[in-house]
């Protein structure tokens, strides 16, 4: 066919004579003007580079754009290209009825399609590099194109050419674009003057462009790259050569901050209270104010929504419309000729099966982009919402009274359920809000659409699926309950684990490993119990969910087959069927959605109740007449939010606004009086005062002590005067003593509103040592070290593996009381702060370190800094350093004065001080000849830091062994990136594997079936169907289609069923298995592993990994299965019917895997960066709620403040990145989807195909775009999952102790040891074999029924010895004889149960008594109560409720640790063993228990050979032979008495070096 302009099949078709505007084929030309012009003046532009017209500020500059109407341009521009591709479409379909080719009729359009682009890329550039004038050649196409297209509109009306002509619609709403984006051109320079004004409107870029730490670019972007996420693509592809960290990701935007949506919700929050409080007895909605605050973008979510919907329901149309056109014989109906060309009606276009294509795949693309678009807003509405909320809450935590924390009216375990569970339910609800009035309007429209197709067969479909979903709701609730109680029962199982590896020494020691390890079997088979019924409902759900569709299209088809005249055809059944797939999602999402609307409703709740407590009174009278509102910071970045956290860190600007006005002083308060309480009545909200009747002063710059026996209210006078309790009566005055006279700035140098304060209990953070001292002060060297020097901190330090770099708290460093302490009296000396107040900072510290502090600390640090001192104390011995003392009595002030007024005026109190004064000091004398607690402290860390570089490498065993082997050889990126892209498939092999093989091949099995049986069905409706409408079948023809399609149903439900549960129940044998074998590898490793593995490392595989090995794989797993067969099934049948297909299959087949591998890598660091950024804000919420009185007493709330703000931040930013990651891979799935049925269709409609196959075909393409980013999104789950299962995988290769001996159980007789006779020979003992020896050849032989001491310095070996008496440690040199037999020989079990030990730390499991003392229960009663009246117990356990069945709560806590060291030593009575080990037993004990022990030992034990391995060796001085100890060699061996004659012998010295 020639090819030309006008096409030349009529003479007339260059014909001009009735003038040039009457030949169409010239007023087509003439369209193409405006097209030229501007590609001709575009391209030049576009092609000379931006870079010397580019903004001179430096920011994301191509982010910026700042034209008005910027919005409106790009949709209108997106309209106009669906218009030309529409024109296009039209006039290539006329062309086809022309007998030669007709360019005008598609070419003019083809250059607008061009044109348009180039505009909107040029306008981008334009608007990117801000140089405006440009525009005006896009203003002069604009005004161009309109003339042009008027003219041809007029010409078609003068023709006749009417609405009925598709091309005429076309031309008509081009006109309307073309004057609208006129009308947008002429705004902006209205707007900007950019043009015929003498001075054009300056611009300056949004300050979050300014800052270059701002990534996070979603608000600023243009509408493409919003819809498309493309710029999201910088992070993906830096994420695939280095992991993400916070610092890649940046800030957030000002908008999106915690600060600025806080002060929205409090804004909207506070207008609903004043509501409130017009009308008396209603409380503020919360619901309300949200709404306020953040309903805007949810209406936009909800539009973005039902747009998608209605998109939705396309698919089905067009598949109905490309099948039906298929069938249609291909008539040809002429419609109106004018100006020689063919008109196509609307109707006929339509009809067309590749414009359907087409259509199709638009409305594809743009359903998806909506969907994503409307999920993307909803979900950083959650995050700001939960920001907004998590600020809400710390500002009323930061106000909470301090009766109601103590009280229990609020625990903390409330609060931090509010923080971590209430906000995230809200945060979930409203992600999930849109579904909520979404859903309804798709189900009616689906319902609508189906009885169109079917008629009343359709509603016996639907009402199945309608009726089905109350079932949904019940499952799913049925589903919730189960976790909850799985929840549970999985505390208690940490609890118990905890319990375990914490005393694990002591269960060794003791062989009690078993017991214990049934213990947590136990617990673990009721949680099991619990996984069962929750692993049901859950493949429960699952079936729901795959056979709701089928049921209902089985219902529908028969039903339809009976009861309908009309005979079904490929074009309805295929409609019908891809309709009941849109249907389902919804139904089953809306059991969800209601659950966590009801889920929401109890949070809200629960958040007003909390925002509705009780406050702390406002504290006028600590500074000044103002309260210094904790909300003040709204007060400035309300006004200005501009300045907030910009060069200047927040906090500071906070506290220039948060300094209260000051007030003069009332004459009446004199100068020398700091705080002064007048007729003071305190309480601690119950309304009975706990102090009464307190008339007290506390002199400027002087110590002031404060005495009185325990509970007589000391520490509660201090809460009072710091504003914590709640003033009955009277009056607290603070001094603002310096105002008067100096200048402000003197005054504010000392920061005269704070004060520091130690508490009673030791309050620390979980940061350095460093930053907990100087506590937000600045550093000062000088100070620092006079403080730690004070405070006897430095030795501890050096003991830490980062000095005071390293964080408390952090990998199982823990600090005794008398650590934490020290460092908490340290802060308080450290703040240079007027006021000091301490209370009772001696209580956890031994008597040197007391006078020490005493000493250096207060009076020399102190007071000679002529701060003013209040100090609790029970240590009397100080009262002659007080100035002033007050001593109290049940809740009242018993005496006030100096000591000397004491003196004089009650001399009973003075010689009842006198008579405990002369005990504390005898106390004293007696304690100084023996090790000081805080050396013990010391040697506790320093064990517990024992062999730290063993724990470092430890960290890094998680990774498997195939990866080591890679790194070694090389260690560039590469190699490192392969680490990051590979799926761990040896860890999903051993997960699989640990279900059963069985279980495995049944899932694969059930799996493979369940959608063969799928295909079956659509496959045999297809046959069904087309032969059905062929020939109008008979009767049996029909009962055989109806009998085999029901059949085949029914299999598919069936299977449906048991492939959700063997999936899950795989799961759950893959779980039981997992942690059985962790727990029985992990109780009987040595214990050189519990030494070299941080407690939290062990207990992690317990808690964290266990539960996603629990709940989290299966589903993961199942989903992901499903998606890949799905897909794989579609893709399949497609390729089976066209096998052209397969050729389009491969570009997008390769686009998919670097999308997918992309993804992952980036899905995996964010996942670990949003759960790891979560932590410490959690920790930050329970650390404030803990600290309350302190943050209070020292003013920091504005610091704190600001610090939750920044970690609220930090998390939302890695949360907002990561959901913005996601839609980025479901857009391109999606997409990829999309090109994939257009592919398909265009395949189908080429080859001619049987209608039926093309429904076939086209249904199961749609299905792809839903499922194509599920796969991947499960595997990026998967992957993080298997690491759960590596982790455990990496503790399952450690090697257990050797339980087994040489000797036979029954060689050995029953009572052995009889004797307790003890051969050493030349012993050689270390605790790895890696590790040098900690004992050389000793040599030693102890009698029958000896007393022996041990000593030595420490690190010399003493504890070393003790171990190896029970092969905890590797003798290989040497062996001890105990009794004629070789304990290298005996089974561990054997060898342990016979042997006692006390050990220095003394550990208790929470039970009974009973338990504690014999957790095997083989004694009588009798006995245990023997062993209790032994170690000077039995009168305390007689007075206990329930006796020996009494509780004992976790670690012993309800005891004190004498009383704990005195159950120990019952428990080593109870066993009856002729050997006692005492390793350093009387270390944490006090003189007077010490004493009894050491009776008790001389009396009880007097037949049997106790071991002693003394730290004080004055408890060893009676012992027969002494054995000291010196760098593992056994130097002196003799009794104490000739050792001590002996002038130059090292007992000698060591027992001088302790006096």
């Amino acid at each position: 066919m020639s090819l030309s302009f006008c096409g030349n099949d009529s003479s007339s078709s260059y014909n001009v004579d009735n003038g040039v505007l009457n030949n169409g084929c010239f007023v087509d030309a003439l369209n193409l003007v405006p097209h030229v012009f501007l590609l001709f003046i575009t391209f030049p532009i576009l092609f000379i580079g931006w870079g010397s017209q580019s903004s001179k500020v430096q920011i994301h500059h191509n982010m910026w754009l700042h034209f008005p109407g910027h919005n409106l341009r790009w949709i209108i521009t997106f309209v106009l290209l669906f218009v030309h591709v529409c024109e296009i479409a039209e006039g290539l379909v006329s062309d086809g009825h022309m007998t030669s080719r007709h360019l005008h009729l598609f070419m003019p359009a083809f250059m607008g399609f061009i044109a348009a682009t180039t505009a909107i890329v040029y306008y981008h550039n334009i608007e990117t590099s801000n140089f405006p004038k440009l525009l005006i050649a896009l203003f002069g196409y604009w005004v161009l194109a309109f003339i042009t297209k008027t003219i041809k509109l007029v010409k078609y009306c003068e023709n006749g050419v009417g609405p009925t002509q598709l091309r005429f619609c076309l031309t008509g709403v081009l006109v309307v674009l073309y004057g609208l984006l006129m009308a947008v051109e002429i705004n902006v320079m209205r707007v900007r003057k950019y043009v015929f004004f003498m001075n054009p409107q300056k611009v300056k870029p949004p300050e979050d462009l300014q800052d270059l730490g701002v990534r996070f670019l979603q608000p600023f972007v243009n509408l493409l790259s919003k819809a498309t996420y493309w710029w999201m693509n910088t992070v993906i592809i830096t994420a695939h050569k280095r992991p993400i960290d916070l610092k890649t990701i940046g800030k957030l935007p000002i908008a999106m901050r915690a600060l600025t949506n806080y002060i929205r919700l409090k804004d909207a929050y506070e207008k609903q209270k004043k509501q409130a409080e017009d009308q008396p007895g209603t409380a503020p909605s919360i619901w309300l104010s949200m709404y306020k605050a953040f309903g805007r973008p949810v209406l936009l979510s909800s539009t973005l929504r039902y747009l998608a919907d209605l998109l939705g329901f396309a698919g089905p149309l067009c598949i109905s419309g490309i099948v039906h056109g298929l069938n249609q014989n291909k008539t040809q109906n002429e419609s109106a000729q004018s100006f020689d060309v063919y008109y196509l009606s609307s109707k006929e276009f339509l009809e067309k099966p590749y414009v359907l294509a087409v259509l199709l795949f638009l409305a594809l693309i743009l359903q998806r982009t909506f969907l994503q678009a409307s999920y993307y807003v909803t979900i950083e509405t959650g995050i700001n919402l939960r920001g907004a909320l998590l600020a809400m809450i710390y500002n009323k935590i930061l106000r909470l009274s301090t009766s109601n924390m103590s009280m229990g009216e609020i625990t903390l375990g409330q609060v931090n359920n509010l923080v971590a569970i209430e906000t995230n339910q809200l945060m979930w609800f409203l992600f999930l809000c849109p579904n909520l009035w979404a859903m309804p309007v798709q189900i009616i429209m689906g319902i609508i659409l189906l009885y169109n197709l079917l008629g009343v067969s359709a509603l016996i479909g639907a009402s199945v699926i309608v009726l089905l979903a109350p079932v949904q709701y019940f499952i799913a609730t049925k589903l919730a309950d189960a976790q909850k109680s799985t929840l549970d029962y999985s505390t208690e199982r940490l609890k118990k684990t905890n319990e375990i590896l914490k005393g694990i020494k002591l269960l060794k020691l003791y062989a009690w490993e078993h017991i214990f390890c049934t213990n947590v079997e136990e617990t673990r088979m009721k949680e099991l119990k619990s996984l069962k019924s929750f692993a049901l409902y859950t493949s429960l759900s699952i079936f729901m969910n795959a056979a709701i569709p089928i049921s209902a299209i089985l219902a529908t088809f028969v039903t339809h087959a009976y009861i309908s005249s009309t005979s079904l055809t490929p074009a309805v059944a295929f409609a019908s069927l891809s309709l009941f797939h849109i249907l389902v999602t919804p139904l089953f999402l809306l059991s969800t959605v209601v659950r966590f609307a009801v889920k929401a409703l109890v949070s809200v709740q629960k958040l007003r109740e909390f925002l509705i407590s009780d406050e702390i009174e406002d504290e006028r009278w600590r500074n000044g007449e103002v309260s210094m509102s904790l909300q003040s910071c709204e007060k400035h970045t309300g006004a200005h939010t501009k300045a907030i956290n910009r060069k200047q860190p927040l906090r500071y600007q906070l506290d220039s606004y948060e300094q209260p006005s000051r007030r003069q002083l009332r004459p009446m308060e004199t100068e020398d009086v700091a705080v002064k309480v007048t007729d003071g009545f305190f309480s601690w909200g119950s309304g009975l005062a706990t102090l009464s009747d307190i008339n007290i002063r506390i002199p400027t710059g002087e110590l002031t002590m404060i005495v009185g026996q325990v509970g007589c209210g000391k520490s509660s006078l201090l809460h009072a005067l710091l504003g914590e309790m709640q003033t009955v009566a009277g009056k607290v005055y603070w001094s603002n003593t310096d105002q008067t006279g100096t200048s402000f700035e003197v005054a504010r140098s000392k920061n005269r509103n704070s004060v520091a304060y130690a508490a009673q209990k030791p309050w620390l953070l979980n940061t350095t040592v460093e930053e907990n001292i100087t506590f937000g002060s600045p550093f000062n060297k000088q100070r620092y070290k006079a403080v730690t020097d004070a405070c006897s901190l430095q030795p501890d330090i050096d003991l830490l593996p980062f000095g005071d770099q390293t964080e408390i708290g952090e990998r199982g460093i823990n600090l005794s009381g008398g650590q934490r302490q020290r460092i908490c009296v340290a802060r308080a000396l450290y703040q240079n702060t007027n006021i000091v107040i301490l209370d009772d900072p001696f209580s956890a510290l031994d008597i040197h370190l007391s006078d020490h502090l005493m000493q250096e600390g207060i009076i020399k640090f102190l007071r000679e800094d002529k701060r003013t001192i209040i100090l609790v104390t029970h240590k009397l011995q100080y009262l002659t350093h007080a100035d002033w003392i007050i001593a109290m009595k049940d809740g009242t002030v018993l005496r006030e004065g100096t000591l000397k007024d004491i003196q004089n005026n009650d001399v009973e109190l003075y010689e009842h001080w006198k008579t405990l004064m002369n005990r504390q000091d005898q106390e004293l004398e007696k304690d100084t000849d023996a090790d000081s607690q805080t050396t013990l402290e010391r040697k506790t860390l320093r064990r517990a830091l024992y062999s730290r570089e063993t724990k470092s490498q430890m960290e890094d065993e998680d990774e498997d062994e195939e990866e080591e082997e890679e790194e070694d050889d090389e260690d560039d990126m590469s190699a490192v990136m392969r680490l990051r892209t590979k799926m761990p498939w040896r860890a999903c092999w051993r997960y699989l594997t640990s279900g059963g093989f069985l279980l495995l091949f049944l899932m694969i099995f059930s799996k493979l079936m369940k959608h063969s049986i799928i295909v079956a069905i659509d496959y045999w409706l297809a046959n069904w169907t087309s032969n059905y409408y062929l020939s109008n079948v008979n009767v049996s023809d029909l009962s055989y289609y109806v009998s085999g399609f029901s059949i085949l149903c029914s299999a598919g439900i069936i299977f449906c069923l048991v492939t959700s549960l063997t999936v899950e129940w795989m799961g759950l044998a893959a779980a039981k298995n997992l942690h059985h074998n962790l727990l029985n590898k992990i109780i009987l490793a040595p214990i050189r592993f519990f030494d070299t593995t941080p407690l939290g490392l062990i207990l992690n595989r317990f808690s964290a990994d266990t539960n996603i090995i629990d709940q989290h794989i299966p589903p993961t797993l199942e989903s992901l299965t499903r998606s890949t067969l799905l897909c794989l099934s579609a893709i399949g049948i497609i390729s089976c019917t066209t096998p052209v297909f397969l050729v389009a299959l491969l570009p997008l087949g390769v686009a998919f895997y670097f999308i997918q591998k992309y993804f992952r890598a980036t899905s995996k660091d964010l996942q670990e960066l949003d759960d790891s950024t979560q932590l410490p804000l959690l920790c930050h919420f329970s650390e404030t709620a803990e600290g309350l009185t302190t943050i209070r007493a020292f003013r920091h709330e504005a610091r704190f403040k600001q610090r939750m703000l920044e970690l609220t931040d930090t998390n939302n930013i890695a949360y907002l990145f990561l959901s913005a990651a996601n839609r980025w891979l479901e857009v391109r799935t999606d997409y990829l989807g999309a090109c994939i049925v257009l592919t398909a269709a265009v395949a189908f409609i080429t080859e001619g195909l049987e209608s039926e196959f093309v429904g076939l075909g086209l249904t199961y393409a749609l299905t792809v775009t839903n499922y194509l980013n599920w796969v991947v999104r499960n595997l990026a789950d998967l992957e993080v999952q298997m690491g759960a299962v590596k982790k455990v995988n990496s503790f399952l290769s450690t090697e257990s102790e050797n339980y087994e001996g040489t000797m036979d159980t029954s060689q050995i007789p029953e009572d052995w040891p009889q004797h307790g006779e003890i051969k050493i020979q030349n012993l050689c003992v270390r605790y790895d074999t890696s590790l040098k020896p900690v004992l050389k050849h000793v040599t030693a032989y102890i009698k029958p029924g000896q007393k022996v001491g041990i000593c030595g310095r420490t690190g010399s070996g003493k504890s070393s010895l003790s171990l190896a008496f029970f092969r905890m440690v590797d003798i290989f040199e040497g062996k001890i004889v105990i009794d004629g037999v070789d304990i290298c020989k005996l089974p561990l079990h054997t060898l342990r149960s016979r042997l006692s030990i006390i050990l220095q730390d003394p550990v208790l499991f929470s039970g009974s008594i009973r338990f504690n003392l014999d957790p095997e229960c083989t004694c009588t009663d009798d006995r245990l109560w023997e062993a209790l009246e032994i170690a000077q117990l039995k009168n305390m356990v007689k007075s206990l409720p329930g006796g020996l069945d009494a509780i004992v709560t976790e670690g012993g806590e309800n005891f004190s640790v004498g009383q704990r060291q005195l159950f120990c030593l019952a428990r080593a009575f109870v066993r009856k063993s002729s050997i006692l080990i005492m390793d350093e037993a009387t270390a944490s004990i006090d003189m007077a228990t010490e004493n009894i022990l050491q009776k008790v030992v001389m009396t009880a034990f007097a037949d049997r050979t106790v071991v002693t391995i003394a730290h004080r060796v004055s408890s060893i001085l009676d012992a027969d032979p002494v054995l000291v100890f010196c760098n593992g060699i056994l130097m002196e061996c003799d009794s104490a008495s000739n050792l001590f004659s002996q002038d130059g012998s090292l007992f000698t010295t060591l027992v001088k070096a302790n006096k």
